[in-house]
């Protein structure tokens, strides 16, 4: 079985989406077959690595909504899986269509809850699963922390960026009624730029508050992952010297440490 992280915070442009796209072609650089979920219908990780035209004009049945539509619940899922160019990583992606299934109250959703869990249960040959969520805590978000093993939260460090965080805390605690495997919170400091004195206050304020659940790899504000995503490329594959690049390798072994990954899934150091 793959190990599912879902990427959640319910403030936007905290990174959620970048974090999946360049962490994806880390994962993968080093070993492992990654499965992403995009679980946002706005689709912004699905156009890094199709491009919007091409996620707009995709059918309900082409993308995740096709899960919680109870008319396609005997259609063939494998059918949403979409390799990208990329060796050893898989998008499952979304777009507007999904909004309709993003109601609020999901815990009132009876057995769609499971619909992400189910999905993975099914899937054979992936290392790791990455869920990007939607900026709320609604269905798309609920049902991705059903499906995973660990929640990662993007937090940039600053007043907007934590504010949040206790609702989505609530939340996780909510969850482990229906998913008690779901381990605990893992916070990563993204859009940082240390020549900041409130980013660096920031950073220390969550060190204090969560210990050891901040990841010690710190995502800066780089233009390098900007320029890979227009080329809809992650920065592994696009600049893999840059040291956004090289951070973001940092992340992912990181991740695997912590994890307890086996060293098989690693081809590069």
């Amino acid at each position: 079985m793959p190990t599912t992280f879902c990427l959640i915070n319910q403030k936007g442009g905290c990174g959620k989406s970048s974090t999946c796209f360049h962490l994806a072609g880390a994962f993968a650089a080093q070993g492992a077959n990654v499965l992403l979920l995009d679980m946002d219908p706005q689709g912004s990780l699905s156009q890094g690595f199709l491009g919007s035209s091409i996620v707009e004009s995709l059918e309900s049945d082409q993308t995740l909504a096709m899960l919680f539509d109870e008319a396609r619940f005997f259609a063939k899922r494998d059918q949403i899986l979409r390799p990208t160019q990329f060796e050893g990583i898989t998008l499952c992606p979304a777009n507007q269509l999904l909004s309709p299934f993003n109601a609020p109250e999901p815990e009132k959703t009876g057995m769609l809850q499971y619909a992400i869990r189910e999905f993975v249960a099914e899937q054979s040959g992936f290392d790791i699963v990455l869920i990007d969520c939607p900026p709320n805590l609604y269905r798309c978000s609920w049902t991705a922390m059903v499906a995973a093993d660990q929640v990662l939260i993007p937090v940039p460090p600053e007043d907007f960026g934590t504010q949040g965080l206790r609702a989505v805390h609530q939340c996780v605690e909510q969850v482990r009624s229906l998913n008690p495997n779901l381990q605990d919170l893992k916070h990563l400091v993204t859009r940082s730029d240390c020549r900041l004195l409130v980013h660096r206050m920031y950073e220390q304020k969550l060190r204090d508050m969560y210990g050891k659940t901040v990841m010690e790899t710190v995502i800066p504000e780089a233009s390098a992952f900007k320029v890979a995503l227009t080329r809809r490329r992650p920065v592994q594959f696009h600049d893999s010297k840059s040291k956004a690049a090289k951070l973001t390798n940092c992340l992912a072994r990181e991740i695997l440490d912590r994890i307890g990954k086996d060293e098989s899934t690693r081809k590069v150091a």
